[in-house]
């Protein structure tokens, strides 16, 4: 039986302002996936599969395609800044929305602040030596600045950031491609899947988990299709194409790095790319200190924005203080959310080590990811007067088990550390859900009354 029909003033009337394009959406999702991990990750994944880390990273991107269409259909039914967190809302009530929401500002929050250390760390002391929390103060003031001025000059920075991160990589690829023809590499290698450790089919799986994290971003996107033109139109086309772009530049990225440099120089490597650089020669090593900068800023601002209108929209909906929806009045963008969760950031990158909480994000965004591919189910019979994009049922059960089967290959002592978030989490939305109920009831209370 189908549920009344959506309110659709969300879609005609909004107090944020409609600047995105596709291709700006295109390039924001792009920038968001495109982050500094893969800088990192070529290693990391070779060791658990082996030189083929072409194949986990198809693999992954596959799995990050399901729970993507079950996204795109939530994100075009209700384009509003609070994602996930008002689907899961509008499919179970305010506790499992306060709850998605927690975990979503979890993980940006946790995010922004390891990316600012990040970019205080080795990359920079390449060219100048700093402390770290001062770093943090300035990068993280900088790129709140940015945000509040406005998502369209915000998503243009991300786009001149995006080329640069896609232009070193395909430097790379083709670096990697000379080192082959000038017979240095071993293409042999890209054929090479398992290890010591690991079958080639467990080789596939536990590559596939670690391959992943570095999808992880296309999920921020739906927090501006409230700020998106047509996203009925505009989000799935910007959505698909942007993982599959980046799904190309890994499998390159991957088959060079493995073809040109012997798999065991990978694993010890924190930085694989760079190892690449080295072995082709002829292209300065600091080119790629500059290029790691650019894409941990163009990270942060993007998981900055997706924090900001996630707070925005959670306080919108009343599951956060309604001091958060307060709106720029020129710029239209939310300046209250915005400092706040800027203010966040810097205190854990100020104040403590936060290696060991963001080593949870994905396990927190894997309870996100699974919610959300049931939400779309729980909500297929709620209809909006307007198009959107509809994802095939077996896709969306897809997804949920895809969350399940990477949740069971998390280490033990990432379970024990994200229990503890998830604890904070349930307790807080137990708290929000009883507050709404309560004034529901003091409403209904106040209304016979007045009868």
């Amino acid at each position: 039986m189908n549920r009344p029909a959506h309110d659709d003033t969300e879609l005609a009337e909004s107090p944020l302002k409609r600047t995105l394009t596709t291709p700006l959406l295109y390039f924001f999702i792009l920038g968001d996936v495109l982050g500094a991990g893969v800088y990192v990750l070529v290693g990391q994944v070779a060791a658990e599969s082996g030189g083929a880390v072409w194949v986990p990273l198809s693999v992954a991107l596959g799995l990050a395609l399901l729970t993507a269409s079950s996204y795109a259909e939530l994100a075009t039914k209700y384009p509003r800044a609070g994602g996930a967190s008002h689907y899961t809302t509008l499919a179970y009530g305010p506790f499992a929305g306060f709850f998605t929401g927690f975990c979503m500002l979890a993980a940006g929050v946790v995010s922004v602040a390891a990316l600012a250390r990040g970019f205080g760390g080795d990359y920079l002391s390449v060219f100048v030596s700093l402390p770290v929390a001062l770093v943090a103060v300035l990068f993280l003031g900088l790129l709140a600045l940015l945000n509040a001025r406005g998502i369209s000059e915000s998503t243009r920075a991300n786009v001149v950031a995006t080329v640069i991160e896609v232009g070193g990589l395909v430097l790379v690829t083709g670096l990697g491609v000379w080192v082959v023809v000038r017979g240095d590499g071993d293409l042999g290698r890209l054929t090479r899947l398992g290890t010591a450790e690991h079958s080639p089919a467990a080789a596939v799986l536990s590559g596939s988990v670690l391959a992943f994290y570095s999808f992880v971003g296309f999920e921020t996107s739906v927090n501006v299709a409230e700020e998106t033109r047509d996203p009925a139109r505009s989000y799935p086309r910007a959505l698909f194409g942007a993982l599959a772009t980046a799904g190309v530049v890994y499998a390159l990225v991957g088959a060079a790095a493995s073809s040109a440099v012997r798999t065991s120089t990978l694993v010890q490597s924190s930085g694989p790319l760079l190892a690449v650089v080295e072995t082709a020669g002829g292209v300065p090593t600091r080119l790629f200190s500059v290029i790691a900068l650019i894409a941990v800023a163009n990270g942060a601002l993007l998981t900055g924005i997706m924090s900001s209108r996630l707070a925005y929209g959670m306080a919108r909906d009343g599951l956060l203080p309604r001091f958060l929806t307060r709106v720029l009045p020129g710029r239209r963008t939310p300046w209250a959310a915005i400092a706040t969760t800027a203010l966040l950031s810097l205190l854990l990158a100020v104040t403590g080590d936060v290696a060991a909480l963001a080593s949870t994000l994905v396990l927190l965004l894997l309870v996100v990811f699974l919610l959300v591919n049931k939400a779309v189910l729980r909500l297929r019979g709620d209809t909006v007067p307007h198009d959107h994009y509809r994802t095939p049922r077996i896709v969306a059960l897809l997804g949920a088990a895809s969350c399940v089967l990477l949740a069971t290959r998390i280490e033990g002592a990432v379970w024990g550390r994200g229990l503890i978030v998830l604890a904070v989490g349930v307790l807080l939305a137990w708290v929000a859900a009883r507050r709404r109920r309560s004034e529901r009831d003091g409403g209904k209370r106040h209304q016979r009354a007045g009868a």
